[in-house]
């Protein structure tokens, strides 16, 4: 119970970062913070209105960039403040109906690991209050959940 706390407890500390306004740099603190969360990643399947989506271990809804090319984040600086990178490395924890072989892993270019899932790279976005929000959905036309297939989920939701 105490590590689920604690794990919450940096999921919060990272989406709320994203919110500030701040140069587009990461301090040293958030990318401490989120190879923290990286070591104790989760992905299940979470329902929604858009039926079975990959989310957090805490129900969080997870997006996936259009502009990101097969395991390869573009979305940094002032993005990546915007929208968090689910960091995850070898020991993602996964839940009941996640397709293992969809889930991988790549290193960004300041050194933090971040979890994909179908070639996607998984991203929070920060003006999610809580698990189960869609309020990223569509966002620009480009940033979309990604169903248990890998694929992009491209209705609104």
């Amino acid at each position: 119970m105490r590590s689920r706390i604690v794990l919450l407890g940096v999921i919060a500390v990272i989406g709320l970062a994203g919110c500030g306004g701040g140069s587009g740099k990461e301090s040293a603190g958030s990318e401490q913070a989120a190879k923290k969360v990286g070591e104790a990643a989760g992905i299940r399947v979470g329902q929604s209105d858009l039926g079975p989506i990959i989310t957090d271990r805490s129900g969080r809804s997870l997006y996936a960039f259009t502009k990101d090319k097969a395991g390869t984040s573009v979305c940094e600086g002032e993005c990546i403040a915007t929208w968090p990178a689910l960091a995850g490395k070898v020991k993602v924890t996964l839940g009941e109906g996640v397709e293992r072989s969809l889930v991988k892993h790549y290193q960004r270019s300041e050194g933090t690991f971040q979890a994909t899932y179908g070639d996607w790279p998984l991203y929070y976005y920060a003006g999610d209050a809580q698990p189960g929000d869609l309020d990223g959905q569509g966002v620009d036309g480009e940033w979309f959940v990604v169903g248990v297939d890998g694929k992009l989920i491209k209705r609104e939701a």
